[in-house]
């Protein structure tokens, strides 16, 4: 029998969800959306037969559900995944985990009480080109990652004005937890450390000038929030000795937007990055994988040819929920690996706040 699945929130990520469930051979059967009218017309859209205004109905009705994927504002991810785990399902959650690492701390309660599965979509990790690299790294070939820096940058990138995005309350932050992607892969490549330390700074220059909006995001409202980071900066030391240093920003003055992780092992280097030609245009976007070694003397380049995938992993994450439910392939993520990165989220906000390094 297919795995059931019921999808909370019926905006654009919707798209690649329900193609990472269907291309693992799931059923998409209801999909709950607050707004009046939305979940109806994503039924329609993408002909999935229930649709509610509420998740309690959901719940309540659609008892033949077996997953629940949330696609909502940071804000309600942490309760939502828990009253999905209390009710018996199997969670699959967009990105932040949480707005903080207690509240993650409350949803991995709750899966081990629950003994279903939580995930989150960490979709970069299944890019062709971290699969790649990271099988790599899996067989000897970096030695030990000793430095990586991770990047996700813009130029004019800002969602939107006085919506959730800038709205701390509701988002926990700027492009730090926004685009926290590249901080959670190079982890991901470095064996998720422990960490001993962070310093970092943020800043908030641009975050209501129009100028600097990006191309997508929801509609501004005028009466509405500006109060997080534009870009924000900082490293991240190991009880290994390894490093981290980190550049995340919707709005700085940059060439243009850039998304990588870049190490620098005991046997190799590497690099996994997407330069856009214009800002958040997929389309536009070129991928590169490279291994850098010495050979015979000689430094050498290796290029790593991977299939093309503008969706960065998204359909690819989904389907591995799947599978990791049906036990058909290993989890991506862990909760474990989501709390780690919280914790350092935390302490880079902390740090920020403070002007002072904070100790994990």
């Amino acid at each position: 029998m297919s795995i059931k699945v019921g999808v909370i929130g019926a905006g654009g990520m919707l798209q690649y969800h329900a193609a990472g469930f269907r291309q693992a051979g799931a059923e998409i059967v209801a999909v709950a959306d607050a707004a009046p009218g939305a979940a109806a017309k994503a039924a329609e859209k993408w002909g999935i037969a229930k649709a509610f205004e509420s998740v309690d109905a959901m719940l309540a009705e659609a008892t033949e559900l077996d997953a629940v994927s949330i696609i909502v504002p940071n804000k309600f991810h942490a309760p939502l995944a828990i009253q999905c785990l209390n009710a018996g399902k199997h969670v699959f959650c967009e990105k932040p985990p949480a707005l903080s690492a207690e509240q993650v701390r409350e949803m991995i309660t709750a899966a081990e009480k629950s003994g279903k599965r939580l995930m989150f979509n960490f979709n970069n990790r299944a890019r062709p080109e971290s699969r790649a690299m990271k099988a790599y790294i899996d067989g000897g070939v970096v030695g030990t990652i000793n430095s990586a820096q991770a990047k996700w940058i813009r130029r004019t990138g800002i969602p939107g004005f006085g919506g959730w995005f800038t709205t701390k309350a509701l988002s926990g932050g700027g492009p730090v937890i926004d685009l926290l992607h590249m901080i959670d892969l190079a982890l991901h490549f470095m064996g998720y450390p422990e960490p001993a330390h962070v310093l970092a700074r943020t800043f908030d220059s641009f975050i209501t000038d129009k100028g600097f909006k990006g191309p997508w995001g929801i509609p501004d409202r005028a009466d509405g929030v500006n109060d997080v980071e534009a870009a924000a900066h900082g490293v991240v030391t190991f009880k290994t000795g390894q490093i981290l240093t980190l550049q995340a920003s919707w709005a700085e003055m940059i060439k243009r937007e850039e998304v990588s992780v870049v190490f620098q092992g005991t046997a190799a280097g590497g690099k996994v990055e997407r330069l856009f030609g214009r800002d958040g245009i997929d389309s536009t976007a070129i991928d590169t994988c490279e291994l850098y070694v010495q050979e015979n003397g000689n430094s050498v380049n290796r290029s790593i040819v991977t299939p093309e995938c503008e969706d960065m992993g998204r359909i690819g994450s989904a389907a591995n929920f799947i599978h990791a439910i049906d036990g058909s392939a290993a989890p991506l993520n862990t909760p474990d690996e989501a709390l780690k990165l919280m914790r350092i989220i935390d302490a880079l906000y902390q740090s920020a706040q403070s002007g002072a390094p904070v100790s994990l």
